[in-house]
């Protein structure tokens, strides 16, 4: 693969992930009801996210309402509201950075160390950024495995489990890493020597002809 095919390819990656992330941190499924146990529960559907909580009637009536209180909610998920939008700012940057850098675009430097430099930048920023998705997914998942298993007299149906939301994230996480590092694989190393011996053989080649 080149290296104009190979940016592309980390550039569309690392767009879907941070388009996957937008929609994980979004949505209000981050962990929805248990149906396990003997005596399942199916007339009310509870669903909870970062920003919302949720409950589906059987008769398909949806009820959502944003959480009260920012100072009230449990630190696990202020934690993965603040590391979400971190990630989607350093997956917006990346975005705009990587396009500048990219060898199939004309903006910004037209010289091809430079562009690949910075298109370097916008990888990094990409994996930061599915890095963030990746802590605050995996630590929310923690969280609802620990209140699921732990001994309590909440019925086993009445519990939490993962909700696709964290899939989403997942798979978001997944993709910007990818595309953050196929952008990486950018760096101008054949280039940036053939510059250097170019810059070295000039001076010699001139003092002959004086």
């Amino acid at each position: 693969m080149g290296g104009g095919a190979r940016e592309l390819a980390g550039y569309l990656a690392a767009l879907a992930g941070w388009v996957a992330g937008l929609a994980a941190a979004v949505l209000p499924h981050w962990r929805q009801s248990s149906y396990a146990g003997d005596a399942i529960i199916t007339a009310v559907g509870l669903h909870e996210g970062l920003w919302m909580s949720c409950a589906a009637q059987s008769t398909g009536q949806v009820q959502c309402r944003l959480h009260d209180s920012l100072l009230s909610l449990e630190v696990h998920i202020q934690t993965c509201r603040a590391l979400m939008v971190i990630s989607l700012l350093l997956g917006f940057f990346g975005i705009i950075v990587s396009v500048v850098g990219m060898k199939c675009t004309k903006v910004g430097e037209e010289d091809p160390v430079t562009k690949s430099r910075i298109a370097v930048a916008g990888g990094v920023l990409f994996i930061l950024s599915g890095l963030c998705t990746l802590a605050a997914v995996s630590l929310y998942a923690t969280q609802v495995t620990y209140e699921f298993f732990r001994e309590s007299t909440i019925p086993i149906n009445a519990r939490y489990e993962f909700g696709s939301a964290l899939f989403v994230g997942w798979g978001a996480a997944s993709l910007s890493m990818l595309g953050g590092s196929l952008l990486c694989c950018s760096c101008p190393a054949k280039e940036r020597r053939g510059q250097q011996y170019h810059q070295q053989s000039q001076p010699s080649t001139a003092r002959e002809y004086v």
